[in-house]
């Protein structure tokens, strides 16, 4: 039926996939979220230590601009007995100072400056250095108006010069702070994205969960109602087999065991009658006592099929009879224990009991490898125990795949609400071991 079948489909594949896909999610959320914060670590880094390579560059401009200054007034001192034109040579290395740096600091390329910034300072640096020049050729024919010149036009400019280089180094200050809270910003959308990926990630698994808990409950639900039918049909086909053997034993028992008795008895009577000495009255008793052993065949089994004495003289006795005729049929050698108090079973307990009884034996028979076997019975007020123990090769590791045999024991124990054990003795072999509450 297609529809049983949808109905009951596995829920493992659809787990599967979503265990894949939840995986693959996670793996290439994870390589994500690792590229993005290796890629923040590397900006920072970069844009910190640029940020920090332009300071030492400003601060080294700014550092430049105060020896000039120092210079100049040292130029407008009168007590000086140096020429200016003398200083000219000390302005040249801190020229080269100064572009060096400005150099170093075009090649950082500096966000937070515009290029009409750069090209302003640029400017006034030239313009300063031509000022500067002019004034040192007025210095070679005129002292005294190239010092007015320095003290006019000169010192302005740099304080000018001072002034921009000032500014920058405060705008890369705020710059910096800027850029610290621009990542530590982009460091919040990545810590937030990884939690909504957190919640996402848990609420699938919950879902999953949730899935998976419920297909195991259908499942075992399902099992639960395969286990009682199965069982109710083991029951069922073992109480059909008990009342199939138990008619075809009465009837051996009744029409066959009677027909045979009838003839027994006519053979008789023509015995008797035949003349004493004839060849036919040797050949009757030898019919009669073919006659007699295959009554006696019948009956034993009709005892077998189904012991009648288990019913008229009950389970100890049944036993202790189906014992020493094992022994004859499977060619065992049987020694019966028993213990306890004789306690009253029902027939349908005893039948059960019996059945176990009969398979354990032929199970010895088959595949222990002996030819000896020991059965204990013990009974007790509130408990019935069988005991069939055997020292030969044992059972095979795989006890799951050894017979219906096995699998009729154990629901003939569980229809009579006891336990069924296979175990090892410490001599070897196999020991089965029943247990039967009485009511």
């Amino acid at each position: 039926m297609p529809g049983a079948s949808a109905r009951h489909r596995s829920p493992t594949p659809a787990l599967l996939l979503g265990l894949v896909i939840t995986l693959a999610t996670v793996v290439a959320y994870s390589w994500y979220i690792s590229r993005e914060i290796a890629g923040l670590q590397r900006l920072q880094t970069d844009l910190t230590d640029r940020s920090r390579r332009s300071s030492l560059q400003l601060l080294r401009i700014q550092n430049e601009l105060n020896e000039l200054g120092l210079a100049m007034g040292d130029m407008l001192d009168t007590d000086q007995e140096y020429a200016i034109t003398a200083w000219q040579t000390p302005f040249g290395d801190i020229r080269r100072n100064l572009e060096d740096a400005l150099g170093r600091l075009d090649e950082l390329e500096l966000t937070q400056q515009t290029p009409e910034q750069r090209q302003y300072l640029a400017t006034s640096f030239e313009q300063f250095w031509n000022a500067a020049d002019r004034i040192f050729a007025l210095a070679a024919t005129d002292e005294a108006e190239a010092r007015v010149q320095i003290q006019l036009s000169l010192q302005e400019r740099r304080a000018a010069l001072a002034n921009a280089v000032a500014r920058a180094l405060v705008q890369n200050n705020e710059s910096e702070e800027q850029i610290s809270s621009q990542v530590q910003g982009i460091y919040d959308d990545v810590q937030r994205q990884v939690y909504w990926f957190l919640a996402a990630t848990l609420g699938a698994i919950v879902v999953t969960s949730l899935y998976l808990t419920r297909a195991n409950r259908r499942l075992f639900a399902r099992l639960a109602t395969l286990s009682d039918d199965r069982r109710q049909l083991a029951q069922t086909l073992i109480a059909t087999r008990e009342s199939t053997l138990r008619d075809l034993a009465r009837e051996l028992h009744d029409e066959l065991g009677q027909l045979l008795t009838a003839i027994g008895s006519m053979l008789g009577r023509a015995h008797r009658q035949a003349p004493e000495g004839s060849a036919i009255r040797h050949d009757l008793r030898e019919v009669g006592e073919v006659a007699q052993t295959a009554l006696d065949s019948v009956r034993g089994l009709s005892q077998t099929l189904h012991p009648s004495i288990l019913e008229e003289l009950g389970l100890e006795a049944t036993i202790d009879w189906y014992v020493s005729t094992a022994g004859r049929q499977l060619g065992l050698t049987v020694a019966l224990e028993t213990t306890g108090t004789s306690a009253e079973v029902d027939a349908t307990t005893g039948i059960h009991v019996y059945r176990i009884l009969q398979e354990a034996l032929g199970n010895v028979a088959r595949h222990a490898g002996v030819d000896r076997a020991t059965v204990r019975l013990r009974a007790e007020a509130a408990t019935l125990e069988l005991v069939v123990e055997d020292h030969g090769r044992g059972l095979a590791a795989d006890t799951g795949r050894r017979g219906l045999g096995l699998v009729t024991m154990r629901e003939r124990a569980e229809i009579l609400g006891g336990s069924l054990a296979f175990e090892r003795p410490p001599e070897g072999g196999t020991r089965v071991r029943l247990r039967v509450p009485l009511a």
